[in-house]
């Protein structure tokens, strides 16, 4: 599956759960451990796991391999998949950590 395929499935799947201003960096050019990042956020922890979840379920509806990480606290929720990480944090979590400056390098677009 090409890369914008995939990334085009899991802004799907993070909107479908109603997550809030989904960012995609573009960091093919700059970067050796991903092609693209995306975040996003929600409300409520239960808003952020349910989130995961539906990234989740997008991915094993198609075998797609993936890590998670930080789904029980729900502040921070990484998920590695294939060559694109989504970062579904809880609003104040994205809000404090910031990652877009990180990522100020590679093409950024708004969902």
């Amino acid at each position: 599956m090409d890369t914008e395929h995939l990334v085009n499935m899991l802004i799907e799947a993070c909107d479908n759960k109603r997550a809030e201003e989904i960012m995609k960096f573009d960091v093919s050019d700059t970067s050796s451990v991903t092609d693209c990042y995306l975040i996003c956020h929600g409300n409520s922890d239960r808003q952020v796991q349910a989130i995961a979840d539906e990234v989740m379920d997008v991915c094993k509806e198609n075998d797609l391999d993936f890590l998670i990480e930080g789904y029980k606290d729900a502040k921070w929720i990484l998920l590695d998949v294939n060559n694109v990480v989504v970062h579904v944090f809880h609003k104040p979590e994205r809000e404090y950590y910031n990652l877009e400056r990180l990522f100020k390098h590679g093409e950024r677009v708004e969902v």
